[in-house]
């Protein structure tokens, strides 16, 4: 199975207080509703969009006629107010824009790139006239400010992701349609708009605010477009298939370290912890026999130092293949950043529905 991230060219917040203020290499992506020094209801909006080459790339190269599925991945920085229920939004945005050089804290302030009032810089290229959006586009905003993102507006390109007060505050939209339809020139590939419901927006019904690390961030939460897709192939040869707990796995070909770019099939090694006792003149050893893990066994990635999921398991992404070599799977090191130390694990459900895990400290470092 295949786990492959893609990560941004560009990203900016938009806020409705400043129309002409750029924040193309803030390290922070804002998604808030906040009042203004002026009383008034304000927001922010994230904008973010992934290299075309890089995504068709991946279709063709990669990914080929398999199933697949696209998640829009960002992660929290910090949060503050937030209620105990709301809901986050993402459209693909129907018009470019550049990602320019200011950030929030600039003073005076930089211009030149996206803003809530224009695509490019302060007086040119204006995100839509208000009450002309184009068919098939819309745009939001408040008052006389007009601006704020132009996207489309069909139904199933449009992703939500709903938050509770115990679900985790990361961002993982499900935005497979919309990658479908750029990748095959059905819209184009001008990235997306993240932002809340109009329930929220522009409104005295909450004041909360989401900050999540941007592709210039320095630390090891970029967000990422991740694609998955399906690969699994299953054939045992003359492998008997591990059916107890009663057996080890362990990493054949681990190398420990791995250069950021590379592809690696890691094969697993299963042994029967009590091989049967035999009497035997022969050189055959019940001890060396390799078996194969059952079709229902998936792979997950950890980050040493935090001890953060990178991978997780995965029923349909992240089973683990066979051949009559033995079970394997393969992992694409691009998505992880380097210089770091990660941990294998496996997990197996067995015919019994018992679930077994194997942690057998299975590390490595991925390198530039």
């Amino acid at each position: 199975m295949a786990v492959y991230k893609i990560f941004p060219e560009k990203s900016a917040t938009l806020y409705s207080y400043y129309p002409t203020l750029n924040t193309g290499l803030d390290e922070i992506l804002e998604l808030s509703t906040f009042e203004s020094i002026d009383s008034t209801n304000e927001v922010s909006r994230i904008l973010i969009k992934f290299p075309s080459s890089e995504i068709s790339g991946t279709f063709a190269d990669k990914v080929k006629t398999a199933s697949f599925d696209c998640y829009l991945k960002l992660y929290l920085a910090n949060a503050t107010s937030i209620p105990l229920n709301y809901k986050i939004f993402s459209h693909p945005l129907a018009s470019d824009w550049n990602m320019g050089t200011g950030r929030l804290a600039n003073l005076p302030i930089t211009t030149d790139g996206a803003s809530w009032g224009y695509t490019q810089e302060s007086g040119s290229g204006v995100w839509f006239s208000p009450g002309s959006f184009p068919s098939g586009q819309t745009g939001s905003y408040s008052g006389s400010n007009a601006g704020g993102g132009l996207w489309y507006t069909a139904s199933a390109y449009e992703s939500t992701q709903s938050f509770t007060f115990i679900s985790t505050k990361d961002i993982e939209l499900k935005v497979t349609n919309a990658i479908s339809a750029s990748y095959t020139n059905v819209i184009a590939n001008n990235g997306f708009i993240l932002k809340h419901s109009s329930s929220l927006e522009f409104t005295t019904a909450s004041k909360f605010e989401l900050k999540y690390f941007s592709d210039t961030t320095h630390t090891i939460y970029p967000p990422c477009l991740e694609i998955r897709w399906n690969d699994f192939s299953y054939n045992v040869g003359s492998q008997s298939t591990m059916d107890s707990d009663l057996y080890y796995a362990s990493l054949g070909n681990n190398k420990n370290s791995y250069q950021q770019d590379s592809i690696q099939r890691f094969r697993v090694n299963v042994r029967a912890k009590y091989p049967p006792r035999t009497f035997q003149t022969s050189s055959f050893s019940y001890a060396l026999v390799n078996y194969a893990l059952p079709t229902a066994s998936y792979w997950s990635i950890k980050d040493l130092d935090t001890e953060e999921i990178v991978v997780d398991y995965d029923t349909t992404y992240t089973k683990i293949s066979c051949d009559p070599s033995g079970s394997y799977f393969d992992v694409y090191m691009n998505g992880l950043e380097p210089e770091r130390y990660y941990k294998l694990l496996f997990k197996s459900v067995l015919s019994n529905g018992e679930a077994i895990v194997f942690d057998e400290n299975y590390y490595f470092k991925v390198v530039r």
